[in-house]
């Protein structure tokens, strides 16, 4: 009696305990767990009674938890064995066990301890470091936005991910980097456009939806027939500057208010973190581009000019420079104002841009002087007719500022390897023959001649237009 009644007293002991008591027999099966096993794990203990215990444990640590049991049946208890279980309600949980092998009995007897909290708390620390670092090591953007991606994932489930930036000056939400495998990335949008991820950025407040959420029913969401959508805006300086959003198609994967609480404490980091970067960029693209026109300025485009040269000295091909300079642009400056001066000067930037092939280069030398290279044509031959076209192009009406103005262009071709087979000796070439150009009348358009390949040592000319 009294022996049944130490028993009883001691199952009632085992049942305040905070840690778990689990005991397994030899095939893993649950023969006993304490009350505190549906506290950390969501099943009571009448759901996993005789159920094996690996059909619980995480698929990515099922093979560790079944060597790691080999061991102890074989002798060796374990104190401090950690692996993953997958609770009731589909959330992972990660747990410290205690366990040892009774010969005598024939089960396993296992303390289980809840180290979740521990876990996430060192998870952030971890991660908080590693964005940091990532914000000093990126070379870019695209390579800092792949680096936020791995270690989002290593917080939560992160298959399918997508940062959205918002550009206030355009009122643009975008999305420079996009993960989703079912969808391609959505073009820019507006801020009123509806979207959760566009509401999200309007509103400033995190969002965790399902497909029990009025919300999710109500707008569009980036993912087709997404099961869950978890996001979280990206503010800086108090200014909501972006989104950080996981989405899972699968109802397996569930996102929790654990989850928006950790991509939220993580989300400030980020958002400095490409803050930091795009002022980088934003820098780095001021020092190489004409602040006016935002063409390539003379250091970049002779660095691509150079990069060009040895490219076709490697493996063939054909080259030209344009050299450009508007007739009679003192006159318009003179006339109607250095405003209306830099407005000519932007659009005629705009208007050689969008008449140029992709890989081809336009920049502004200084004033209203205009260089393009031409790569890849078919013949030196073809440089001419580009440039009579942009000839043509510019000599129509520009409407500025309530003026319509007209103006006419000289154009100096320099081509490679006739004229020079280095920046300096084609930008003079081409330089010279329009100099030759302005010096009768303009609106032309002129190959350099044998006789220029021989200006070498006289003065920039180009100076003297």
């Amino acid at each position: 009696m009294m022996e049944r009644q130490a028993i009883t007293q001691l199952g009632k002991i085992m049942d305040l305990l905070w840690d778990a008591i689990c005991v397994v027999d030899a095939e893993g099966r649950y023969v006993f767990v304490s009350a505190s096993y549906e506290r950390i794990f969501g099943y009571k203990p009448e759901e996993v009674m005789g159920r094996r215990m690996i059909e619980l444990v995480h698929p990515d640590d099922r093979d560790a938890t079944l060597q790691t049991a080999a061991a102890i049946m074989a002798g060796h208890p374990q104190a401090h064995f950690q692996n993953r279980y997958i609770r009731k309600d589909g959330q992972i949980v990660h747990i410290m066990w205690s366990a040892r092998w009774s010969e005598a009995d024939q089960v396993r007897i296992a303390v289980a301890r809840d180290i979740t909290a521990l876990k996430r708390a060192e998870s952030m620390t971890a991660a908080l470091h590693a964005i940091s670092e990532a914000a000093h090591a990126a070379d870019n953007l695209p390579a800092l936005y792949e680096q936020i991606h791995r270690i989002v994932g290593g917080l939560l489930p992160a298959k399918n991910f997508f940062v959205a930036l918002y550009d206030a000056r355009r009122d643009e939400v975008s999305f420079p980097y996009f993960v989703d495998e079912r969808d391609e990335p959505p073009p820019p949008q507006q801020l009123d456009s509806g979207t959760l991820t566009a509401e999200l950025i309007r509103c400033g407040q995190a969002l965790l939806l399902s497909p029990d959420s009025s919300t999710a029913l109500s707008l569009p969401v980036h993912g087709t027939d997404a099961a869950q959508w978890l996001g979280v805006p990206l503010t800086c300086q108090g200014s909501t500057v972006g989104a950080l959003v996981v989405q899972s198609y699968s109802s397996a994967t569930r996102y929790s208010e654990a989850d928006k609480e950790l991509l939220q404490f993580v989300s400030a980091q980020v958002a400095s973190a490409i803050e930091r970067k795009r002022a980088e960029a934003r820098l780095h693209h001021i020092a190489r581009h004409d602040p006016l026109t935002d063409l390539a300025n003379r250091d970049l485009f002779n660095q691509q000019l150079e990069a060009a040269l040895d490219n076709v000295v490697r493996f063939g091909g054909n080259l030209a420079l344009l050299y450009f300079d508007l007739d009679q642009f003192k006159q318009v400056n003179d006339r109607f104002g250095h405003h209306v001066g830099d407005l000519l000067l932007c659009e005629v930037a705009q208007r050689i841009k969008s008449h140029l092939r992709e890989g081809d280069v336009v920049g502004r030398m200084g004033g209203d002087e205009f260089v393009v290279l031409l790569s890849h044509l078919q013949s030196t031959a073809d440089s001419v007719a580009v440039a009579e076209k942009l000839r043509a192009v510019l000599n129509e009406p520009f409407q500025l500022a309530e003026r319509r103005l007209q103006i006419s262009t000289s154009i100096g071709i320099a081509t490679y390897p006739l004229h020079g087979d280095d920046p300096r000796e084609l930008t003079r070439a081409a330089d010279y023959a329009m100099y030759q150009v302005k010096k009768n009348g303009g609106n032309h358009v002129r190959v350099a001649a044998a006789q220029d390949i021989h200006i070498l040592g006289m003065p920039d000319l180009g100076q003297m237009s």
